[in-house]
């Protein structure tokens, strides 16, 4: 009778001998980004690598600042030293 199930379940279509390894999961990394970064001198007086575009964004008092967008650090925004 064993014999007989055994024989019936690997005559079926489509099912597998071994069970499957279930596929990984693409990780998200935020530190890693594609190449293309630039060291800039931030308003705190340290150098950064980031990614993104230097924009210029208005300041609480009116004023404009530049910033640096996307940082190695985990920073989205660093302000810039003019």
């Amino acid at each position: 009778m064993k014999v007989l199930t055994l024989a019936l379940l690997l005559s079926l279509p489509g099912a597998p001998l071994f069970p499957q390894k279930p596929l990984p999961q693409p990780a998200i990394q935020l530190n890693k980004r594609s190449k293309g970064g630039r060291w800039y001198f931030a308003a705190s007086g340290h150098a950064v690598y980031c990614y993104g575009p230097v924009m210029t964004v208005p300041r609480a008092n009116g004023e404009l600042q530049r910033v640096a967008t996307f940082c190695r650090d985990g920073s989205a925004v660093v302000p810039l030293k003019d």
